[in-house]
């Protein structure tokens, strides 16, 4: 985990008033506690396990991953996910008056916006890694999103 990912979360569990929060990735456990409504103290504990883990390759932050969806159908296993690269609030346009970035049954291309995630007041355009078509959007407009959950399925071309 990146100090900048820590970062966002110590900022976000602040901002959302929670009291505690438990974190665990990959080996990494990481808990944020704050005290008092004013959010004066903090205090984060980080728990690694004795063993050493397997090397993780970084990613940059512009960049989505990209998995495939694990389903029992062997017609639905071509599909890929895209998911999201941090913790915010997902938006599939850029304003409420504004058209969607990609829709059910659009043609997305390498490279183009296909939502928006906001973290601490900062809006990210999310792009695709790949070209393929719109299966199904994973995520309501408008909702909070966690580090790589799941957003849109995608057919790729």
């Amino acid at each position: 985990m990146k100090l900048t990912e820590i970062q966002e979360l110590i900022k976000f569990v602040v901002k959302s008033g929670a009291s505690e929060v438990t974190y665990e990735i990959k080996g990494l456990k990481l808990t944020v506690k704050t005290q008092g409504k004013n959010g004066d103290q903090q205090q984060i504990i980080m728990h690694t396990p004795v063993q050493v883990a397997a090397p993780v390759s970084a990613s940059s932050g512009k960049k989505t991953p990209v998995t495939k969806v694990p389903t029992s159908a062997a017609d639905d296993s071509k599909y890929l996910t895209i998911k999201s690269p941090m913790i915010g609030t997902f938006y599939r346009s850029s304003s409420p008056d504004k058209p969607a970035f990609a829709n059910v049954g659009d043609e997305i291309k390498k490279g183009q916006t296909i939502c928006i995630i906001e973290a601490m007041k900062l809006f990210n355009e999310i792009e695709s890694e790949f070209t393929g078509k719109i299966i199904k959007v994973l995520v309501d407009d408008s909702t909070p999103v966690e580090y790589d959950q799941p957003l849109f399925l995608v057919e790729p071309k």
